[in-house]
């Protein structure tokens, strides 16, 4: 395995003679404020697996140096830094280095197991016209035209959260672009244009922006909605008390020393003035995001509980929003209807009366209702089994995304209680070079998905004119030839490779290559029910199970599998990261420790 040029590994393997040798790096990151875990108390009282129990004949110096420098998932400080330094470098070649290593640091911990690189699929009839997708995952429904007045669609199960300061969902995000505005959107050529804002300044540093607003919007009660309504909302976004995942993206923006924004309203109320920590080369596809989205003061604050539970304002339908439509009815896991907003900027452009959703995370169920007719849109939720037919049918549709399908480890999991972060991080590392991933994109996502190597997908940018997943003469990936951590084709070596990371984790193997009964490896996998995720997670089963690593499968509905999941309740779950704008701290920012995305518990 050929060294990174930023971030060595530290556990690079080189195999002869059957014995394994382990190589530090005093390029990898040295633990921060670090705080002894189990397996580190029991290295200091002389008790940590010798390099003769852990690796052959490794050399048990050479073992120390390496679980000395490995980068520990419970000791975090350094990444927190790193990002940190990311978001205020204004050089943009020594940010692109440092996204580089925050990576390298992200991929050495093996908790997060790339998949493939996403796109999305979904149905549409033939008499439907005007929507579109982005790379994104948002929908935009709202300029849509059908034979009717109402255009009948499911795209997920009950959604899980419709603030837009709250939800992290893709489902969610699409509710939310089609029931609230901000100040920029994204067109059908997925450009990032104005939406409230009429026109905008920067200044000659790049570090304070104004937005004019559009005249006279309201509210779809009625009411008035300006600058303040803004200023409001992102400060929401950012307060401890509202606890919203997102909040750190609101970190490009100057913090008063009071912990609110710097960003003020006109006094008129009619212009937005923001300062930025640094020059941020995508600001305006944040202020595109729905976090970003204004929300009415009033209408939050009118929930009894709104200080212990931020969200109680828009858990049933009838509240105050101020996009294209608004949530008229709601039947819990059953469906929800939007009418058009006649108070919505746009109003004049919008034919649809009706949005009505089937909600239900049941794919065959929902393909059945599509055929019947009693659906026209389709996203997301179409049966594996069903779309080797599909392929080639005018109202079947792919659209590449920005974004990669993953699998990610508890690294707080009793699996890795009694490991030190060396072998914890070969454990998982192992666990990834396991998975063929050519026969989970061809033969469960079917649809031209690419197996993934690195969790930074590729066609993203590298905020300085460039790609970022490739070689350059800046930085190697240590699997050169794939651009890679890893060749996902080269099975036969990968699980060669994989035994020997095992070995060194302190885990015995039987001549042919299985597991010993004397070192059994057993976890659950925690996933949703619907057919493609499921289909994964057997895939995956299979392909441990080959050297007698024993998964077992837990399904759970949608909104359970979330908590679970975000509460650090699992073992190993699915996910998936769809970017929410073109740069790669977007995939990298949230693996911070305090980031509510941060659902590897990295740092916890």
């Amino acid at each position: 395995m050929k060294k990174k040029q930023v971030l060595a590994l530290c556990l690079a393997l080189a195999m002869a003679m059957g014995s394994l040798t382990a190589c530090g790096s005093n390029d990898a990151p040295a633990a921060d404020n670090a705080v002894d875990t189990p397996a580190e108390t029991q290295a200091q009282d002389g008790a940590e697996p010798s390099a003769d129990n852990a690796a052959g004949d490794a050399d048990s110096t050479d073992a120390a140096v390496d679980a000395e420098n490995a980068v520990d998932p419970a000791n975090w400080g350094e990444y927190d830094e790193l990002i940190n330094e990311i978001r205020t470098t204004t050089d943009f070649v020594e940010r692109e280095a440092l996204m580089h290593k925050a990576e390298d640091m992200i991929m050495e911990t093996g908790a997060i197991l790339p998949i493939y690189y996403y796109n999305v699929m979904y149905l549409q009839k033939p008499y439907v016209s005007g929507t579109y997708a982005n790379a994104y995952g948002f929908k935009y429904w709202m300029f849509a035209e059908t034979e009717g007045d109402t255009l009948r669609l499911n795209q997920a199960s009950e959604p899980d959260k419709l603030d837009p300061a709250l939800n992290t969902t893709v489902d969610g995000a699409c509710l939310a672009v089609n029931s609230f505005s901000g100040l920029f959107t994204y067109d059908e050529d997925a450009n990032v244009v104005p939406d409230l804002a009429a026109d905008y300044t920067v200044s000659d540093d790049g570090l304070t922006y104004t937005f004019n607003l559009l005249p006279d919007l309201k509210w779809s009660d009625g009411s008035e909605l300006n600058a303040n309504d803004f200023v409001y909302a992102w400060n929401r976004a950012v307060a401890e008390e509202t606890a919203a995942d997102y909040f750190y993206m609101f970190d490009a923006i100057k913090h008063n020393d009071d912990g609110t924004l710097a960003v003020t309203a006109s006094e008129d109320a009619q212009s937005i003035t923001v300062e930025l920590v640094a020059p941020c080369p995508y600001f305006l596809d944040l202020c595109a995001f729905p976090a970003y989205y204004p929300v009415k003061q009033s209408e939050v604050e009118a929930a009894a509980d709104w200080q212990t539970n931020p969200g109680a304002w828009c858990q049933e339908a009838g509240f105050v929003s101020n996009g294209a439509y608004t949530l008229e009815s709601w039947t819990h896991d059953e469906s929800m209807t939007y009418v058009k907003n006649p108070n919505y900027h746009r109003a004049d452009e919008v034919k649809i009366e009706k949005l009505q959703f089937m909600l239900s995370a049941d794919d065959t169920a929902v393909f059945a209702a599509y055929n019947a007719g009693d659906l026209d849109f389709v996203a997301d939720t179409i049966p594996t089994d069903e779309i080797q037919t599909l392929l080639g049918n005018p109202e079947f549709h792919t659209i590449d995304q920005i974004g990669t399908y993953y699998v990610g480890f508890n690294v707080k999991s009793d699996l890795f209680a009694d490991k030190t972060p060396a072998q914890a991080n070969a454990m998982r590392r192992a666990f990834a070079l396991l998975v063929d991933r050519d026969y989970i994109a061809e033969n469960i996502g079917q649809t031209g998905q690419k197996p993934a190597n690195t969790f930074v997908p590729t066609g993203m940018a590298d905020g300085n004119g460039g790609i970022f997943k490739e070689n350059d003469d800046a930085y190697t990936y240590p699997n050169e030839a794939t651009a890679g951590y890893y060749d996902p084709e080269a099975l036969d070596e990968n699980v060669e490779e994989a035994i020997e990371l095992l070995k060194f984790a302190g885990y015995e193997f039987t001549d042919d290559g299985v597991l010993s009964d004397s070192t059994p490896i057993s976890f659950e996998y925690l996933t949703n029910d619907t057919t493609t995720h499921v289909a994964i997670a057997e895939a995956l089963q299979q392909d441990f199970g080959f050297i007698g690593i024993n998964m077992t499968i837990k399904t759970v509905d949608w909104n359970v599998f979330l908590n679970e999941r975000k509460a650090g309740n699992y073992d190993i779950a699915r996910n998936g990261w769809l970017a929410d704008f073109n740069d790669p701290i977007n995939m990298l920012e949230m693996w911070t420790t305090a980031s509510g995305n941060n659902d590897c518990q990295f740092g916890r």
